[in-house]
């Protein structure tokens, strides 16, 4: 690789953001390249799956001590060499949660991290229910190159990543972030594929992986760990090293086209009747062969 690739991956809060990204750069790591994961999120939670289930201080709560802030308390080391900080929080109740983003980006810039580090990658894990304010600075100031959004076929999920796509849009004129595909999570059934298949389709995005659901994560998690370290021979844990792979490899970056409100309204309604009319074509053929015996 030449240079540093910067990605942010955003995703509806629970949607499996932080699972993806932390496999992705165990991945990462394991095939040798220097990554560092940057949290982006309040909960503070994106690299505790890199470092056995510990928390870190964030940027945050660095700043908040008063102290003069040095590299060593924010920059904490994880799984295969992979460098973690967490942008943090406000403290409940006060203050914008997105401060933090902006101001974990403005103090590694300060601190020359990339300069000191030189990583081949940095991930950017960012909540995605509301891309505003902190939390599209990844996108607007040039921070990421690339986005990607993680989704499953559920409809609040699909309706955050369309959210993103008009961030994306509003941006990218100015210099912002340009997309470059969807991470399709949980994907179980055939028709999970073809629902976030059709979202594609209707807002000119690709699919950069289908992720199936899986109780290797389940129990990867429960130790604190990621698939990639917990079973590195399992097939999670390939599909998590097929995606870094695809991602590394990936230079595509456009604008997509994301729906209006009435046109997403109009897209989940002809899923819904879709949905149900397969549900009632089943039903009856349970009944036929009922009565065939």
């Amino acid at each position: 690789m030449t240079g540093t690739k910067n990605i942010a991956i955003y995703g509806k809060g629970g949607i499996g953001k932080s699972t993806t990204t932390s496999n992705i750069s165990a991945a990462l790591a394991d095939s040798g390249l220097k990554v560092i994961q940057i949290g982006c999120d309040p909960k503070s939670d994106s690299t505790n799956n890199l470092r056995g289930g510990k928390s870190i201080p964030s940027v945050l709560d660095a700043i908040r001590s008063g102290k003069k802030v040095e590299i060593e308390d924010i920059v904490y080391e994880g799984f295969g060499g992979v460098l973690c900080i967490e942008a943090g929080g406000p403290e409940p109740g006060v203050g914008c949660a997105g401060r933090g983003i902006i101001a974990a980006i403005e103090l590694l810039r300060q601190k020359k991290i990339f300069e000191e580090y030189k990583p081949d990658v940095v991930l950017y894990d960012v909540l995605g229910d509301v891309v505003c304010g902190g939390f599209s600075v990844p996108i607007r100031e040039g921070v990421a190159e690339q986005v990607y959004t993680v989704t499953s076929a559920d409809f609040m999920a699909v309706y955050a990543a369309n959210n993103l796509f008009k961030g994306i849009k509003k941006y990218a004129n100015s210099g912002g972030a340009l997309f470059s595909g969807i991470i399709a999570n949980s994907v179980s059934l055939p028709i999970h594929k073809e629902i976030i298949d059709d979202f594609a389709a209707q807002t000119g995005t690709t699919i950069a992986e289908y992720v199936p659901r899986s109780i290797t994560i389940t129990r990867s998690e429960l130790r604190g760990q990621t698939a990639v370290e917990y079973d590195p021979d399992s097939e999670q844990a390939d599909v998590y090293r097929k995606l870094a792979k695809a991602i590394i490899a990936n230079e595509k970056k456009y604008v997509p086209a994301p729906l209006d409100a009435e046109g997403l309204k109009g897209w989940a309604e002809s899923w819904s009747d879709r949905l149900l009319d397969k549900k009632e074509e089943g039903s009856h053929q349970s009944g036929r062969a009922a009565a065939a015996t």
